[in-house]
C-alpha cells in the first residue's frame, strides 16, 4: 500500500516514531503539504494520512487510486466525508487519544485564572516579594474551587474525565448533554444547558461543533453567567463568539476565560480576545502531550491495520 502523510509534523515533530505506518507500506511523510500541493504529492496514494490539511470533493476527485483516508485526530471536518463515500473512500478518526491530557489543560487553565500562579512567580522574579514589608504578597485575588459549580457543556469522555478531578478537587458538578443514553456518571448532576450557564461559576465546553452549537457562548448566554463565573474552552474554537466574550470579560461582566482553541487558528493579530482582562490563551495544546500523541499515533496506525484486514474500526460519515 502506498501511504501519504500530508501534515505530520504536528502530530510527531520528530520525538515520536512512524514506523508502525511504515510497517504497513510505502510510506511519504511531509510535515506539512499546502492544500495546492496536496494532489500532486498524493496522486499515487492508496491511503493518505491527515491531520489538518483539507480534502475537499474537487480534491478527491483528482485522486483516483485513494482508497482510504486516516485523520489522525478526533474532528474529521476536514474531509468531505459524503464525496468520499461517493468515491468508495473509507475515513476513520481517532476518537479518545487525548482525553487525560485535555482534562489536565482544562484545570491548568482554571488554576492559573484562580490562583495566577505564573503572575505570582513573574512578580517573584521582579522583586516584588522581596520589597514586600509582609511575609507573603499577593496582588491579585486567589480563588479557593472547592465548593463552587463546575458547569460541563458536554459529556464524553473528555467531559468526563474533567467531572472526576473536579469532584476531587470538591466541587459540585452539574452538566448538559443532548441525551442521556445512559445514567449519568456518580456525583454528576443532569441540568439544562440554561440552568447550567446561570449555576456556573466554572463552564467548561466538551461539546462538538455542530449548527446548534456553533456561537453557543454569544452576547446572549454571556448575559445569563455570573459575574464571577470563569469560561474555560477546550473544545472547539467557534463555540464562542469572540468579539462577546471580549465585550463581556472587558466589562467585567465575566470574571476570566481560559480558552485553548480559537475561531481562526493561527488567529489574526487582531483577535479582540488578545487584549481582553483576565483572558488568557494557549495555542490549541491541550492535546499535545508525548503520552497523548503516541497514543494517537499508535491508534491512527491501528485503523489502517484493521482496514487492511478488512474489519475497519473507527469508521466516520
Amino acid at each position: 500500500m502506498n501511504i501519504v502523510m500530508l501534515d505530520a509534523f504536528t502530530a510527531n515533530p520528530s520525538d515520536l516514531s512512524w514506523s508502525a505506518f511504515e510497517a504497513l507500506g510505502g510510506c511519504a511523510v511531509y510535515d506539512r503539504t499546502p492544500a495546492d500541493q496536496i494532489v500532486e504529492r498524493a496522486k499515487d496514494a492508496e491511503i493518505i494520512i491527515t491531520n489538518k490539511a483539507p480534502l475537499s470533493r474537487q480534491t478527491l476527485a483528482a485522486l483516483p487510486k485513494l482508497k482510504y483516508i486516516g485523520v489522525i485526530a478526533t474532528g474529521y471536518n476536514v474531509v468531505d466525508v459524503v464525496a468520499a463515500a461517493a468515491q468508495g473512500i473509507t475515513v476513520t478518526n481517532v476518537p479518545g487519544y487525548s482525553s487525560a491530557s485535555v482534562a489536565q489543560a482544562v484545570f491548568s487553565l482554571l488554576l492559573e485564572l484562580t490562583n495566577r500562579t505564573g503572575h505570582h512567580a513573574s512578580e517573584v522574579s521582579a522583586g516584588r516579594w522581596a520589597a514586600c514589608p509582609d511575609f507573603c504578597f499577593w496582588d491579585h485575588p486567589i480563588i479557593e474551587l472547592q465548593g463552587l459549580t463546575l458547569g460541563l457543556v458536554g459529556m464524553g469522555d473528555i467531559g468526563q474525565a474533567v467531572a472526576r478531578i473536579g469532584n476531587a478537587l470538591g466541587m459540585r458538578v452539574v452538566a448538559a448533554r443532548r441525551t442521556w443514553a445512559a445514567a449519568p456518571p456518580e456525583a454528576v448532576t443532569p441540568t439544562p444547558l440554561a440552568e447550567v450557564l446561570k449555576q456556573s461559576d466554572v463552564i467548561s465546553l466538551h461539546c462538538p461543533l455542530t449548527d446548534d452549537t456553533r456561537l453557543l457562548i454569544n452576547e446572549g448566554s454571556l448575559a445569563t453567567m455570573k459575574s464571577s463565573a470563569y469560561l474555560i474552552n477546550t473544545a472547539r474554537g467557534p463555540l464562542v463568539d469572540e468579539a462577546a466574550l471580549a465585550a463581556a470579560l472587558n466589562g467585567g461582566r465575566l470574571a476570566g476565560a481560559g480558552l485553548d482553541v480559537l475561531t481562526v487558528e493561527p488567529p489574526a493579530p487582531g483577535n479582540p480576545l488578545f487584549s481582553a482582562k483576565n483572558c488568557l490563551i494557549t495555542p490549541h495544546i491541550a492535546w499535545a502531550s508525548r503520552a497523548s500523541r503516541a497514543r494517537l499515533i499508535a491508534k491512527a496506525a491501528e485503523n489502517v491495520k484493521q482496514w487492511l484486514a478488512g474489519s475497519a474500526i473507527n469508521v466516520v460519515g
